[in-house]
């Protein structure tokens, strides 16, 4: 599903190396290091929202993304973002004008999809988001706006999916819930996951494996672990 090799940037005084990411169908994989070591940095650039200095290979399934990088292509990789990929922001990233059911639709309007998802119905379920969906984002919690957009961000069934810290405002109970949600739709819906988590313990219980930061002086470099 998702290759990459050689990827790597300079931010300020770090340089962030990423030497070799292989994701499966069905396979999630957590993002692990200390604050500051450029965890959601390399995240953006697996998103395609940095472009990055040095590239070996990308491919998201049959799609050569690195030759759409190089070439600056910025039409494809937009498409590539909207069709493909699921993003889960730390901020929650909701649109307040919207409710809580019109934020989840509204990748499947913007793509033209049904906007009925089995997949959807049952995040929407598990998370206990059904008397919310009425709601507008600013009455919500921050932990209810967190699990709302994870639910919007799997909505269209991308290809891939990157959340940046989707646990970090739920209690454990809450937080094991998603994780173990995440692993299951991941799975059943043929997703490739990678995640950026704090939580090093649940990381490990739910069984994850991970990329953990090497940091140096001169940077981080991300290995599997």
């Amino acid at each position: 599903m998702l290759e990459i090799r050689d990827l790597a940037i300079h931010r300020g005084q770090w340089h962030i190396q990423l030497p070799e990411l292989h994701l499966a169908k069905g396979e999630l994989k957590a993002i692990t290091g200390a604050s500051g070591c450029g965890k959601s940095t390399l995240l953006e650039l697996i998103g395609l929202v940095l472009k990055p200095e040095q590239l070996g290979c990308y491919r998201l399934g049959q799609q050569d993304i690195g030759q759409w990088l190089q070439a600056d292509d910025q039409a494809r990789l937009a498409d590539t973002r909207a069709q493909q990929l699921g993003f889960v922001l730390q901020s929650g990233g909701l649109l307040p004008f919207l409710s809580v059911q019109q934020n989840i639709q509204l990748p499947r309007r913007m793509l033209g999809l049904p906007l009925h998802s089995d997949a959807v119905a049952q995040a929407v379920d598990c998370l206990g988001l059904k008397p919310l969906l009425h709601q507008q984002p600013s009455q919500l919690s921050i932990g209810e706006r967190q699990r709302v957009a994870f639910v919007r961000a799997i909505a269209h069934e991308p290809a891939l999916l990157l959340a940046d810290e989707p646990t970090a405002a739920l209690d454990p109970p809450q937080a094991r819930r998603l994780l173990e949600l995440m692993i299951e739709l991941v799975q059943g819906l043929n997703m490739a996951a990678l995640l950026v988590s704090h939580d090093w313990a649940l990381v490990q219980d739910c069984g994850l494996s991970r990329l953990a930061a090497q940091t140096t002086a001169g940077g981080s470099c991300f290995v599997p672990c």
